[in-house]
């Protein structure tokens, strides 16, 4: 008869409750259980006294006897000194990628690289001749919201000229038709 020191659920839904009990260990979760150990509710706050309520004499003779922990209980009950901090698994294998869609990353990561490499090797020279006047393009650059405003007005009268030129496409496709 093999026993576990593990949680049984209850409480609502979305509401849990937990008790800590001792059961064997084919026995179901909110099943019978040999002694009850203590609860857990994980809807107080962390400091609050009512969050842990653990027998820690009993839960001392039942590790004697041979109980195991499960990996939960036992991160609680290592706080209390009772049992080693259990140690933490890495992630499974299989939630990586296959390997088709690293492919595919790896082709599209190129693809993106390309044309960004392109662009800084002609923007740079233009930098480099020009270190001295990048602050002085800046400082007109902070004067330039006062003149923005009668250049946005431009664009506004230029609009009705922008028309024209898709009215006359219109009737290219007109006359093809």
């Amino acid at each position: 008869m093999a026993l576990k020191i593990r949680l049984s659920r209850g409480g609502a839904k979305k509401r849990p409750f937990y008790k800590i009990v001792v059961a064997e260990a084919l026995s179901p979760r909110d099943g019978k259980f040999i002694e009850r150990l203590g609860s857990y509710n994980p809807m107080v706050a962390k400091d609050h006294t009512e969050r842990l309520v653990l027998d820690v004499e009993r839960a001392k003779y039942w590790i004697s006897k041979g109980a195991q922990p499960t990996l939960r209980v036992a991160k609680m009950l290592s706080s209390d000194g009772l049992v080693k901090a259990p140690v933490i698994r890495d992630q499974p294998i299989k939630s990586a990628p296959g390997k088709k869609r690293l492919e595919r990353e790896a082709e599209a990561a190129e693809k993106q690289a390309a044309p960004v490499a392109e662009a800084p090797a002609e923007a740079a020279p233009a930098e480099e001749a020009s270190p001295e006047e990048a602050p002085a393009e800046e400082a007109p650059a902070k004067e330039a919201p006062a003149e923005e405003a009668p250049a946005e007005e431009a664009p506004v009268a230029e609009a009705p000229a922008a028309e024209s030129p898709a009215e006359d496409s219109t009737t290219e496709k007109d006359k093809k038709e």
